[in-house]
């Protein structure tokens, strides 16, 4: 069941850059830790790069394999899933980590593979 297409993935970065980027500010994120309003905000920043620089059709400078970007999603997906257990997150702070974590890995599962 593999429907997220390379279109419709870069359709995604750009949205969830900036959410990576406003949402710390927003939901007041940080207070179990600093590193937790930090790492969004980071993220955040490296995503929009990223997908600048992604060989997709919104990418501008199309100078990184997107197999490449799809392994770096997979990896900030794994980061943000363990980063709760690793920073001792607690609530809001954990519990914005896991859900964009798992959704991050269940995005990238479900991309199509394109031949």
């Amino acid at each position: 069941m593999n429907f997220i297409t390379k279109r419709i993935h870069a359709f995604l970065d750009y949205p969830v850059a900036i959410a990576l980027v406003t949402l710390p500010f927003i939901l007041s994120l940080g207070s179990s830790s600093a590193i937790a309003f930090q790492l969004s905000v980071a993220t955040g920043v490296a995503a929009l790069i990223l997908t600048l620089l992604t060989d997709h059709h919104l990418g501008l400078f199309k100078v990184i394999d997107y197999k490449f970007h799809l392994l770096v999603d997979f990896i900030v997906g794994v980061v943000f899933v363990l980063a709760p257990f690793i920073f001792s997150f607690e609530g809001l702070d954990a519990y914005y980590y896991w859900l964009n974590g798992i959704t991050i890995l269940i995005v990238v599962g479900l991309h199509k593979s394109e031949t």
